[in-house]
């Protein structure tokens, strides 16, 4: 399965909805994390507040490619993106193992094949090397097999990205 996650405008809706099997618009009509941990302990991968986002963790945990569009703020994700990745930590469980050597939290969904993103706006060098940093890290920590970032100073062609 395809999930994609972007911070774009609706009208991107229509455009990117053929692209994959399921579309999160990160559009802030969400409360952020709570840090309260439930979906760890209490109630498995799924968030206690009843928002558009209280199944994230199950939409993400079986995602096969998660590819994210992503404003570059500062060669980081925008905030709206980082809500939802900060709402989804119940993919993993509270338990630990090695992967590669370091420790990691024990995947509650097994692993994934790849963990891309798209950045659009512009970036200096050191941003982007920030964020291929950072999706490599997020790639091995929620279990992806391998990432990749892409930027691109325009949107025009973003459906051949997705």
């Amino acid at each position: 399965m395809k999930v994609l996650i972007h911070d774009l405008d609706r009208a991107y809706d229509d455009r990117l909805a053929p692209k994959c099997d399921r579309m999160i618009a990160a559009n802030g009509k969400y409360a952020p994390c709570q840090g309260c941990f439930g979906c760890w302990t209490k109630h498995p991968a799924e968030c206690f507040m009843k928002d558009t986002l209280q199944q994230i963790c199950r939409v993400i945990g079986q995602a096969d490619e998660l590819v994210i569009v992503t404003r570059n703020l500062y060669g980081e994700y925008s905030p709206a993106i980082k809500n939802v990745l900060d709402r989804s930590i119940g993919t993993s469980t509270p338990f630990s193992t090695y992967r590669g050597k370091q420790m990691h939290h024990t995947l509650r969904y097994g692993k994934h094949a790849l963990w891309k993103v798209i950045v659009y706006g512009e970036s200096t060098e050191a941003e982007k090397n920030t964020f291929r940093y950072r999706a490599e890290r997020n790639a091995v920590n929620d279990g992806f097999e391998r990432s990749e970032v892409v930027f691109v100073s325009d949107l025009s062609g973003l459906e051949a990205l997705v």
